[in-house]
């Protein structure tokens, strides 16, 4: 293959295929990781498909197929099944042929084919064992088994279980790679399936869904890498000397010298044909390109995604910023208020701010910090402060590691590469 169609080779998307006892609108965890896990390969411009037994086509934005006969409450399967419990495995057959090319007719396209607890879960053993059969052939798609859960792990399992054909869900199969879900999990499955080279990848989550981010939060935050960074910071002030900006990027600059990768949203506006306001903004930028801070400074004044539109920041989109950021920062010299204290107040957003009459007012549990202080002294107070803010932690945890964007670029699509051959 010449170098070009290497290029093509890897510049085609994954076919993905997510399978499970059902998809959304029926509620539980592993059908909202169903959802989620297709918004995002989705997102991610992957081709993906999603077949249950149970549910909806609960969106257009791909194929979702329904087939009752894969559902774990189908009645011909239980009744299937309670004739084996009676020593009648022939019961099986005719349930596992239908299912078995259903799943050959929906996976023929498929490179990859996600199947989530189906093969490590009794509720519908014909599947079990049909998806068994797809994996030992040649031509069929890659399978994982993402396994989140068994009932090999309760104290005391039926007894059936460990009798034949029931024995199928504790068989592992060289064709079949196994994925799941924590480190205390794996430990689990190791030692009901030991010579199964299992991997982890932890379960994520979605903040576009959780937060509903406007689109233009949602492309702001992958330009910025927003969800990779130590710590984001936003002050929605406006571009005008009272807000002492100067002030914020030496604070910013002070996060960064303590080893920090840091963000700084500014969001706030200023008027063009005013002279003092251009003259404050050149004098605002010269400190960014001087401090070297090109990287960790974004002025949303005139911030122009990288397909040359220009972003208009509105209430909505504030909003999701507060929801994506670390820290509140003001650096007023004079307000008569202080609406931003309390629009974090509102969402539990840590706020550091200058000791200003109206700011003290409002604030509580804040982090203060006088306008004649050191830049770096006020750095490593912030940094301290947010050191004992118990929730920022645990914030900054979940969008660094478990964001499935995250998730994703690190380890899912990484994985499906190799296991697919489809290496980058």
């Amino acid at each position: 293959m010449y170098g070009s169609d290497v290029e093509m080779a890897m510049d085609v998307p994954l076919r993905i295929g997510i399978l499970h006892y059902s998809c959304p609108p029926v509620v539980g965890g592993v059908e909202e990781i169903v959802r989620q896990q297709a918004s995002i390969f989705h997102r991610s411009g992957y081709s993906v498909s999603v077949l249950a037994g149970m549910g909806e086509i609960y969106t257009n934005d791909f194929p979702v197929r329904i087939e009752p006969v894969l559902s774990s409450k189908n009645a011909r399967i239980i009744k299937a099944q309670e004739e084996c419990k009676r020593g009648h495995e022939e019961a099986l057959r005719r349930p596992t042929n239908t299912i078995y090319k259903i799943l050959k007719d929906w996976s023929h396209e498929l490179d990859v084919m996600l199947v989530h607890n189906v093969l490590h879960m009794p509720f519908n053993l014909p599947l079990t064992i049909a998806l068994q059969r797809l994996a030992d052939r040649e031509d069929g798609p890659v399978m994982v088994s993402w396994a989140h859960d068994s009932p090999y792990f309760q104290p005391s399992p039926p007894k059936y279980l460990y009798g034949p054909p029931w024995l199928v869900l504790q068989r592992s199969n060289p064709n079949i790679h196994y994925v799941t879900v924590s480190e205390s999990r794996m430990k689990l499955f190791r030692k009901h399936w030991g010579e199964a080279p299992w991997r982890v990848i932890h379960n994520g989550i979605d903040p576009v869904r959780f937060f509903y981010l406007d689109p233009r939060s949602v492309k702001l935050s992958e330009e910025l890498a927003l969800f990779s960074r130590d710590l984001v910071v936003v002050q929605p002030s406006r571009v005008t000397p009272r807000k002492n900006l100067e002030l914020s990027i030496h604070i910013i600059r002070g996060i960064k010298l303590l080893g920090y990768n840091v963000l700084f949203i500014l969001t706030g506006a200023y008027d063009p044909h005013e002279k003092r306001a251009v003259a404050y903004y050149r004098r605002l930028r010269y400190w960014i390109n001087e401090l070297g801070l090109q990287d960790n400074i974004a002025v949303l004044a005139e911030y122009r995604f990288h397909d040359r539109t220009k972003l208009v920041p509105d209430r909505i989109f504030i909003r999701d910023l507060y929801l994506m950021a670390d820290l509140l920062l003001m650096t007023s010299k004079d307000e008569g208020f202080g609406l931003p204290l309390l629009e974090a107040g509102m969402i539990k957003l840590p706020i550091a701010c200058s000791q200003i009459a109206p700011f003290q007012e409002l604030g509580q549990g804040v982090c203060f910090f006088g306008l004649d202080e050191p830049p770096l002294i006020i750095a490593g107070r912030i940094m301290e402060y947010l050191a004992r803010t118990n929730t920022h932690e645990m914030f900054r945890n979940v969008m660094r590691k478990y964001v499935w964007d995250v998730v994703c670029k690190r380890e899912i699509f990484p994985f499906l590469r190799e296991i697919t051959g489809q290496t980058q």
